[in-house]
């Protein structure tokens, strides 16, 4: 199997540019014969960079209140068909993607945001929508928390394929749900830092004795629009490049195979073998051989959360 790391920068809270920009990658991942292309943490239409340098805690204060309204109407409603060009990019040139977006979902009321990773096989059907868990510190002023129901994994090209978004797969239990469906080739999705990505993705690897990729994005202060609010304080408060990528791959025994990629955009391409993971599961498997479900069991809600149970 061929795989593609997109590392790219958003147009910044610009879902169409940013959308179009993805598409673009995709056809060249495509024409590079990759069978999937992976793209970043909430890539479209960007990261809530903001947030830690102009006073995102500020409580009901006009100016996040602002960028969280500008914020949630770039956002994704799969529901309204916005990533439908994408989907069809996929089914035309038979390749699969795994992308993050911010999600704005109307099965939780179509004004709440969430991080979320989604994956659209080569036929272009949307297989799997999962919301992060788990916020990371200043995320959650903005993000909402997600549920279970993406703890799913798929076949492609002779792989079992799973997958996190960012300090999500430092919780071992989630990961321990994808161990338990036959998980083979590992995704982790980022915002982009070199230092979430540099140790953690060989541990995976090495872990999970599967291929782990990880892929950031970039983010720098010419990536913001004008017509985002509040530009001028947001570019002086965010320093020279608050993402610099750390795309990276490793081996089953947790070896690179693509050390990490940082400070530019770049389409990296690798070819993975499930014959290597199968030669580093003879010494350890860990949710068959070398587990004891007598002793320690996870169970999973895979239900998808909502306020609601409409009987008609």
């Amino acid at each position: 199997m061929k795989i593609a790391i997109a590392q790219i920068a958003p147009v910044w809270l610009d879902r169409a540019a940013t959308l179009a920009k993805i598409t673009a990658y995709v056809g060249d991942a495509a024409k590079g014969g990759a069978d999937l292309v992976v793209f970043g943490e909430t890539i479209l239409p960007g990261y809530p960079f903001w947030l830690d340098g102009t006073g995102g805690a500020r409580f009901n204060d006009p100016m996040q209140k602002e960028l969280f309204r500008h914020y949630a109407t770039e956002a994704v409603c799969i529901e309204e068909g916005m990533l439908d060009v994408l989907c069809s990019r996929c089914n035309e040139l038979n390749i699969a993607v795994i992308v993050g977006i911010v999600e704005r979902p109307l099965d939780r009321g179509g004004t709440s945001v969430y991080c979320s990773l989604v994956y659209i096989d080569k036929s272009g059907a949307i297989r799997n929508v999962h919301r992060k868990l788990q916020p990371t510190y200043e995320e959650r002023l903005v993000w909402s928390p997600g549920d279970g129901h993406g703890l799913r994994t798929f076949p492609i090209e002779g792989f079992r394929l799973g997958g996190l978004n960012c300090w999500e797969n430092w919780m071992p239990l989630p990961r321990a749900a994808l161990y338990g469906q036959g998980e083979t080739l590992h995704v982790a999705i980022w915002p982009g830092n070199v230092r979430n990505t540099e140790v953690l993705t060989r541990f995976l690897a090495r872990e999970g004795r599967s291929y782990c990729v990880s892929v950031g994005g970039l983010m720098r202060p010419e990536d913001v629009p004008e017509g985002v609010p509040f530009r001028d304080e947001i570019i002086g408060s965010m320093g020279a490049m608050p993402a610099d990528g750390g795309s990276c791959l490793a081996n089953p025994d947790g070896s690179w195979l693509i050390e990490p990629v940082v400070g530019k955009e770049a389409l990296l391409f690798a070819e993975i073998d499930p014959n290597e993971v199968l030669r580093e599961r003879q010494n350890f498997d860990p949710s068959g051989h070398y587990s004891r479900p007598d002793v320690t069991k996870l169970t999973i809600d895979r239900t998808r959360q909502s306020i609601l149970e409409i009987k008609d």
